[in-house]
């Protein structure tokens, strides 16, 4: 099993790069923030890898941290996600999005990957409850929150366009000011104020 490659960055595209580990290249296939956080062309790199065997091909996927590469292989866990989709998941989430996506049950921010459906994405959204590691906070200082209404105002606010970080910091807010027995109505509207400012 191939772990890890450091070298020199020889080529550069879309969708993949190839290492040269004193002279042998390495095709890798890597998430579109893996591959825009390398350096230029003959600039030195270090990548976690996953090697997948199947029948007809081995295939190296790269990862620039080992939550990317864990996240990756709890989506490759799931029927109908193959390497290249969870990278497309990968490209547009962090883990840590992807932890907040699942955990509050948002098929809608997983869909946004290319190739991923409704139906996929509602499968990887159940099956991924409780496996990814979820992040301690949604902002700082602010604990997450399990009730349901914040999570459907998360999930209201990744709808209308705000980042996860964002959604996250303002529905924290919202909720910490309104309270525990805060409505959805209300928590969607305080949290939209607060996210203007």
């Amino acid at each position: 099993m191939i772990a890890r490659l450091a070298g020199t960055l020889a080529e550069l595209s879309a969708d993949s790069a190839v290492l040269d580990v004193r002279g042998v290249g390495y095709l890798v296939l890597a998430s579109g923030k893996t591959l825009s956080a390398l350096p230029p062309v003959g600039g030195d790199v270090v990548l976690l890898t996953e090697l997948q065997v199947r029948e007809d091909s081995m295939t190296l996927f790269a990862f620039g941290s080992a939550g990317e590469r864990e996240a990756f292989r709890q989506l490759t866990s799931v029927q109908g996600v193959g390497g290249k989709v969870a990278l497309a998941i990968l490209t547009i989430l962090t883990p840590d999005e992807l932890a907040r996506a699942v955990s509050a049950g948002d098929k809608a921010m997983i869909a946004r990957a290319s190739g991923v459906g409704p139906k996929l994405a509602q499968r990887i959204a159940l099956e991924l409850q409780g496996k990814l590691g979820l992040p301690a906070t949604l902002a700082p200082g602010t604990p997450l929150a399990a009730s349901g209404a914040t999570n459907d105002a998360l999930s209201a606010l990744a709808n209308l366009g705000f980042k996860p970080a964002e959604a996250a910091s303002a529905v924290a807010a919202a909720a910490e000011e309104l309270g525990p027995s805060a409505t959805l109505d209300a928590l969607v509207r305080l949290a939209l104020r607060k996210a203007a400012k």
